[in-house]
């Protein structure tokens, strides 16, 4: 079990599950940083940590890329590109990435949420993923998710994003997976 006052959870600080994850962070005593910019909404104020152009720039993506890579067509707007960003930030900082979403059929995970998915199967970092829709966990291994039953947070510095459409067993599991990861 690791020592909650010395983790650090990245997220973006939106409302679902960002938020979710940050109440747990704050309750179990672990440190936030929330990644934000000029002009974004984030439910959490604790460690928001607001990126500067220059910054957002250093993680810039090419939309015609993600929209490949994805299977899905994206919005051009500047506000869009500048979340696909602050996302790269939140999945760089952290060495364990954790997701809430609903895998789909080509192994994506559906919505703005699976960018993050997406950059760190990029960036070959341990991902798991809580499935709504199947109420369980998965691992990403090499190019499959494999279910697995409950995984822990054993890096210090970990990463969340998900939906904004937190369900009941999705808090339930994410509760689990803070009471296994940490001593209070």
């Amino acid at each position: 079990m690791l020592n909650p006052g010395q983790c650090i959870l990245y997220s973006g600080g939106a409302a679902g599950v960002e938020e979710f994850f940050g109440d747990l962070a704050e309750s179990f005593g672990i440190e936030e940083v929330n990644y934000s910019f000029e002009g974004h909404q984030t439910e959490r104020v604790r460690g928001v940590r607001v990126l500067t152009s220059q910054e957002l720039m250093l993680k810039d993506v090419s939309l015609t890329y993600v929209s490949k890579l994805m299977r899905r067509e994206y919005t051009r707007a500047p506000l869009f590109r500048k979340v696909l960003q602050s996302i790269c930030w939140q999945v760089s900082s952290g060495d364990q990435i954790f997701v809430v979403g609903t895998i789909q059929l080509d192994n994506t995970v559906k919505g703005g949420t699976g960018w993050g998915a997406e950059f760190a199967k990029i960036c070959n970092k341990p991902l798991f993923v809580f499935d709504q829709a199947r109420s369980s966990w998965f691992i990403w291994k090499k190019d499959v998710w494999v279910a697995t039953e409950k995984p822990v947070i054993d890096s210090p510095k970990f990463t969340a994003t998900g939906t904004r459409f937190l369900e009941d067993n999705s808090r339930l599991a994410v509760q689990g997976l803070f009471e296994r990861s940490f001593s209070r």
